[in-house]
């Protein structure tokens, strides 16, 4: 037997199988993945504010990242630009994908700033501002779990992933292995840090790249996880 030819068939042969046993191991993991925790139900519609748009901006049947920059938008112009490279311009290609700040009323031209500052004369279409009273405001920021308050100009540096049902997402259990492994105390991620580059990069990214799978295999009816919801953390902290 020719030896080149059992040589050549050899390599040909790695090179086609190796790819569909790369895609045969990854078929699972994309199949049976951990769904996005939800951390909290119930997040409070924007009924109350007013986006000075033709269209209404709403949660509902929306993936959201919600964000509270306070009176002065542009003290928050580090948190913005982090959320507009490194969430934005990656998931504004999703279907029902959309990034919704609350500002207090009286904000309006300093938003208007801060968006030309970020936008890079881009058409920031999927990313809009809105516009309430501080108690409404106040009242919104309750009804989302956070492990910060508000600061006193009703800003915070944090963000929020809100899914279509109006539910907070996160993670019940933010440990790493290590810390699993010393049996560090469960602690959770309810919201994510945008002056934190590397929150927002490998943790938030990767958390809203999870709940676009969940959705997309929901539309094709492939997703059969059973989510765990706020109840579930509810046990966690008794634990």
């Amino acid at each position: 037997m020719d030896l080149k030819k059992v040589g050549r068939y050899t390599v040909l042969g790695i090179l086609f199988f190796l790819p569909v046993t790369f895609l045969l191991l990854l078929y699972p993991a994309t199949h049976n993945y951990t769904p996005l925790d939800i951390v909290n139900e119930k997040v409070l519609e924007l009924r109350a504010f007013n986006a000075h748009s033709e269209d209404p901006i709403q949660l509902k049947e929306h993936i959201t990242v919600l964000g509270f920059f306070g009176n002065n938008p542009m003290d928050k112009s580090t948190a913005a630009s982090n959320l507009k490279e490194l969430v934005y311009d990656k998931f504004k290609g999703f279907k029902k994908f959309q990034i919704v700040i609350v500002l207090p009323n009286g904000a309006e031209e300093i938003a208007k700033e801060l968006k030309r500052e970020i936008s890079h004369y881009e058409d920031l279409k999927f990313w809009h501002f809105v516009f309430g009273n501080p108690e409404d405001i106040l009242k919104m920021y309750r009804s989302i779990e956070s492990a910060t308050p508000l600061e006193n100009t009703l800003a915070t540096d944090y963000v929020y992933i809100i899914d279509k049902e109006l539910n907070q997402r996160g993670r019940i259990d933010d440990r790493e292995d290590r810390e699993i492994e010393k049996g560090t105390p469960i602690y959770g991620l309810k919201g994510y840090n945008c002056v934190e580059v590397a929150i927002i990069k490998n943790k938030m990214s990767e958390d809203m790249r999870i709940l676009f799978t969940e959705y997309r295999q929901k539309r094709k009816g492939e997703f059969n996880s059973d989510i765990r919801r706020a109840n579930d953390l509810k046990a966690v902290e008794k634990q």
